[in-house]
């Protein structure tokens, strides 16, 4: 038995479209602008607090 050379998908000719998911990057990206400042001034405070808490 030997393959076919023009091999066949088996799909249903009426089926709707598959749904494309969002991208997780695409939905964070607009909030960087905001979380970063944040997130780095709280970085910079818990640093602090380790060097006094340590001095």
């Amino acid at each position: 038995m030997t393959p076919s050379a023009n091999p066949t998908t088996h799909t249903i000719p009426n089926s709707a479209a598959p749904e494309i998911e969002p991208d997780v990057v695409d939905s964070i990206v607009h909030m960087m602008p905001v979380v970063l400042p944040v997130a780095g001034g709280v970085l910079i405070f818990l640093l602090a607090f380790i060097a006094v808490y340590l001095a």
